[in-house]
């Protein structure tokens, strides 16, 4: 239940631009990814080399995040996502320089820069989803995920037309950023206000998050099922082009079909997590996204790969936003333990990149996928951890 009394034209105004804010990050997200094979060829990577190039994104994303609960407490949602959603306009700029330059340093620094953006940005937006869900009194948190993947189906299908009428980066992303971060200024000025904490002590509080041990349980699952879905979005359009010898626009357009599913997988969630419990409805979408990744590997036909990648989107469409859900079920604290479950989950995006490219260059881009199917196996072990709780039973 929230802490405080909002009116309901407020909530549902904030509501209305939570989902624009979810929709503006998948945007932007999946233009980028849009742009990550030309990066390879641009800055002269193989796999292994653009893993770690990628990495540059959850480094930054990952350093930012711890503190990121701590910010909005002290500032406040609105300050913080505002600044995520400079330094994110900044990264994208730099990067699309750095590819017409062919620097690979330059796009360290901007990708580092976008991740910190990117991150905070995402730790922001779920503590407010979090806190109209509550006052909602339903579960939501999912459509806005949805919001997200719409954006990144937008945003992939803009990229395969820049991308196939060689539209070049600078000209596609720039724009883009400029375009959002207006957006999100304009949006964000609707928040709800932030919870009062009921407590004094406000960076202890912030902290302690972080030795709860069902918080961390949470983000354990949320690290897997973002790999689960950290790996479509770096390595899916390039399988598909390596794997099957497929054209670069092709592989794009495969993005976007996992995106799709995940899209929908998002917006019919809600009706399956409270009709069945927020358990039940994991283990499916794990088995779903294992099954999917097996189909997309050893397929070989295009009906059979086309299936595994709607499995695959389908099942890795509730992990995310079910583990912030989960995370805030308690409006106390509610941004520091988001923001500790956040940050263990993009653990997968640090870990992920280097390793799937590692991988690749052993066995193939597209046999790599198979470490998701592998790892999700163990993760399901956990998934008890996000069972609903009340209000003031704290971790």
């Amino acid at each position: 239940m929230p802490t405080t009394s909002v009116p309901v034209a407020s909530t549902l105004a904030a509501r209305n631009a939570v989902g624009l804010v979810f929709f503006l990050n998948g945007l932007l997200f999946a233009s980028w990814i849009a742009r990550i094979p030309e990066a390879r060829t641009a800055l002269d990577l193989d796999n292994g080399q653009l893993g770690l190039l990628l990495l540059a994104i959850a480094a930054g994303s990952v350093l930012a995040m711890p503190t990121t609960g701590v910010a909005i407490e002290r500032a406040g949602t609105i300050r913080v996502i505002r600044a995520a959603g400079l330094s994110n306009l900044v990264g994208l700029v730099l990067v699309s320089l750095a590819l017409i330059w062919g620097l690979v340093w330059v796009a360290v620094i901007a990708l580092f820069l976008y991740g910190i953006g990117t991150g905070v940005w995402d730790v922001a937006m779920n503590v407010e989803g979090a806190a109209v869900e509550r006052h909602l009194e339903r579960t939501v948190m999912p459509r806005f995920h949805a919001a997200f993947s719409l954006g990144t189906v937008v945003g992939s299908g803009i990229g395969a037309v820049a991308v196939a009428v060689g539209v070049p980066a600078p000209g596609h992303l720039v724009p883009l950023g400029v375009m959002a971060f207006v957006g999100l200024v304009v949006g964000s000025g609707t928040f709800l206000p932030d919870e009062p904490q009921e407590h004094h002590d406000r960076p202890a509080s912030a902290w302690r998050a972080w030795r709860e041990p069902r918080t961390l349980l949470i983000g354990l699952m949320v690290l897997a099922l973002a790999l689960t879905e950290g790996t479509a979005n770096d390595w899916l359009a390039l399988a598909l082009v390596d794997g099957y010898d497929l054209e670069h626009w092709v592989g794009v357009a495969g993005f976007a079909v996992f995106v799709t599913a995940m899209t929908l997988g998002r917006l019919g969630g809600p009706v399956l997590l409270d009709r069945y419990g927020r358990a039940p409805v994991l283990w499916s979408t794990m088995a779903a996204a294992a099954g999917g990744v097996v189909l997309i590997v050893f397929g070989q036909h295009v009906v059979v790969v086309v299936l595994g990648i709607v499995l695959w989107g389908l099942g890795a469409s509730l992990g995310f936003p079910v583990g912030m859900s989960a995370a805030a079920d308690d409006p106390i604290d509610a941004a520091a333990r988001v923001s500790v479950v956040s940050t263990i989950g993009y653990a997968a995006f640090l870990a992920g990149p280097p390793l799937l490219g590692f991988v690749g260059d052993q066995v193939g881009t597209l046999h790599a996928l198979l470490v998701v199917a592998v790892l999700l196996i163990p993760s399901a072990l956990v998934v008890p951890s996000a069972r609903q709780r009340p209000a003031g039973q704290g971790a």
